[in-house]
């Protein structure tokens, strides 16, 4: 059988769904989902009836100000998808590293990218790889990297809370929403057409409630909805501790408990952290290659 058809070119829906760590066969005991929330959120306020300008403001002035992250117990869950173990660090502008694992099978997912390259690794995916793109190639037009994985990688940053308000690209709003809401949109221009995000906000304390990208035809791409807030004690920023992941392209919803994050700690053993890694007997796939041929990565 070719490289083709070993690796699949012709099954960019179940890559996409392999790069957000879809693992249809860990076995582990138990399930632990979202817990409920601590406290009621207080923190600082959105003016009255407040303009774009001052939401852009107030969203921008938090998420630019996180760094980094490190959520060491983080938990991975979902329908059909036990738990795992998830240590995840971030560590601007590109760099983000999530390793999932259980106590009886060992590491069984890693996602990450630094300033060059994204890659994702599912220990259980058949036939056995790690896939892998240069941001380079990714962003090329006509990309076949972006044909496997059309949802950006670097939108699994925001649905984490780390949302930015680009008012140099066309935008509308703030729409009142039912709930004491607010609604944002933005154009986002890619390779393929614009693509349309939307942001919901509440309006009192301006946390970001959710998110939902849409493609260039007007199909839902992605939805992240964010949970219980908290405003870290220390820097005063503000991170939600739990998100809901949806792909509808994949058939696919994962819950992401981040927990207590630590905002703007040192990520520890950077080297380990922030290089692509190797696994025997998981050759590299290279997404931006037309045929997804295994290849060695240049160092």
């Amino acid at each position: 059988m070719d490289a083709e058809g070993r690796h699949g070119r012709g099954r960019p829906a179940r890559t996409f769904a392999l790069w957000l760590g879809l693992l249809p066969a860990v076995i582990l005991c138990g399930c632990r989902m979202f817990p409920p929330a601590q406290t009621a959120y207080v923190g600082p306020q959105l003016p009255p009836s407040p303009t774009l300008e001052q939401i852009a403001a107030f969203v921008n002035g938090n998420s630019t100000r996180i760094q980094s992250f490190v959520a060491d117990e983080a938990v991975i869950s979902g329908p059909g998808i036990p738990s795992l173990r998830t240590q995840i660090a971030f560590e601007r502008p590109r760099r983000l590293r999530m390793r999932g694992e259980t106590g009886i099978s060992g590491m069984e997912l890693d996602v990450g990218s630094n300033d060059d390259v994204f890659w994702f690794w599912v220990k259980r995916n058949q036939p056995p790889a790690l896939y892998y793109s240069r941001w380079a190639d990714y962003e090329l037009p006509g990309s076949a990297a972006r044909q496997a994985v059309p949802l950006d990688p670097r939108w699994l940053t925001e649905a984490f809370g780390l949302v930015e308000i680009d008012l140099r690209l066309p935008t509308e709003g703030p729409v009142p929403l039912a709930g004491n809401r607010l609604e944002v949109r933005t154009r986002l221009p890619t390779p393929e057409g614009p693509m349309v995000k939307v942001i919901v906000l509440d309006a009192q304390y301006g946390l970001v409630l959710a998110q939902h990208l849409y493609d260039p035809q007007g199909r839902l791409l992605a939805s992240a909805v964010s949970y219980d807030h908290r405003r870290d004690p220390v820097s005063g920023l503000v991170m939600p501790r739990a998100v809901e992941l949806q792909v509808p392209r994949a058939e696919m919803t994962l819950r992401i408990h981040l927990g207590n994050a630590r905002i703007n700690q040192t990520v520890p053993d950077p080297a380990a952290t922030w290089n692509m890694p190797t696994y025997p007997g998981y050759p590299l796939v290279n997404l931006a290659d037309p045929v997804m041929q295994a290849v060695a990565i240049p160092r």
